[in-house]
């Protein structure tokens, strides 16, 4: 029982807390970043290509509030390439996340809200975000290095 104990208490710090958090970081902006990456022109980092425009203003997309047309191809463009560099870098992580489960459910209750995509594909995004809302970016972030910091 004591060896069980201690193996509990080993896979359940800081350290493998830490591990798990980074790898939930990168997962979740990978998603959101090769998003991002079609978007926009080839070899360009934010030339927003005019196909991104043409979808933001057609069907399914158009029935997203405000963010239709122009501005839901800015604003997403955009939010999808500066919120995964956050997480990366676990930088104002629980922010980055907030912002990428906004995404998720936008998407999922105006843009596709009659697939079951939600069981499928975006419950996992959620739960990423939801974790890391809930417990920050862990030891390997700079919120934990600025928060040690600045006491």
């Amino acid at each position: 029982m004591a060896m069980i104990r201690k193996l509990i208490n080993m896979m359940s710090g800081a350290v493998p807390e830490g591990i798990a958090l980074l790898v939930t970081r990168i997962a979740l902006a990978g998603i959101f970043w090769r998003s991002a990456r079609t978007k926009v022109e080839e070899g360009s980092f934010l030339t927003i290509k005019d196909t991104t425009f043409f979808q933001f203003s057609d069907a399914p997309f158009n029935q997203v509030p405000v963010l239709n047309g122009d501005l839901g191809a800015y604003v997403t463009t955009y939010m999808e390439h500066f919120l995964p560099i956050l997480l990366i870098l676990g930088l104002a992580t629980r922010f980055g996340a907030l912002g990428l489960l906004g995404m998720t459910l936008v998407i999922q209750i105006f843009v596709f809200p009659e697939m079951i995509i939600w069981w499928q594909t975006h419950i996992l995004w959620a739960a990423m975000a939801l974790i890391l809302i809930v417990r920050g970016g862990g030891i390997f972030s700079l919120d934990r290095l600025i928060g040690h910091k600045l006491g």
